[in-house]
């Protein structure tokens, strides 16, 4: 029989990332996967059973092959002929954390979990952030591989 826990019986914990030269994509999957809670053995898909994570250094992010000129990010206005694009180029000089914001959001649910989940994302420039006090776990990139990610 499947155990399903209730909401007073989730506990969160908070994670830090060094960005520091880590490609995007490869990234957001790392942060995908702690943000959803699939890290855990008490994953339940309909359920923000997911933990919190900071990411810092943001603006040393890197892009393979050309993609950081080439690639091309779409919005549409709502109104006729009102469709945008943009490059990460261009994103990154004006909001540097919103191309990683992005990548995850394209890899949660979509609707109101999906949501409550992307709220679980902080991103910083540089090496301050505001959240010292939460006993932050480190993550370090190269030292993960793609069948351990993170364990309780």
């Amino acid at each position: 029989m499947t155990k399903f826990l209730k909401k007073d019986q989730l506990s969160s914990n908070w994670f830090e990332i060094d960005a520091k030269d880590a490609v995007v994509g490869r990234l957001a999957t790392v942060i995908s996967k702690i943000i959803r809670g699939k890290n855990k053995t008490t994953f339940t898909p309909h359920m923000d059973d997911g933990d919190f994570v900071v990411v810092k250094n943001i603006e040393q992010i890197k892009f393979t092959g050309k993609k950081f000129q080439d690639k091309k990010y779409y919005k549409h206005t709502g109104h006729p002929g009102g469709i945008k694009e943009t490059t990460p180029e261009k994103l990154s000089s004006k909001k540097p954390g919103e191309t990683l914001k992005m990548a995850v959001k394209r890899m949660l649910p979509g609707g109101v979990l999906g949501k409550k989940q992307l709220s679980k994302l902080k991103i910083y420039s540089g090496n301050d952030h505001p959240h010292a006090a939460q006993n932050l776990k480190i993550i370090e990139l190269k030292k993960l591989n793609n069948k351990n990610i993170i364990r309780n």
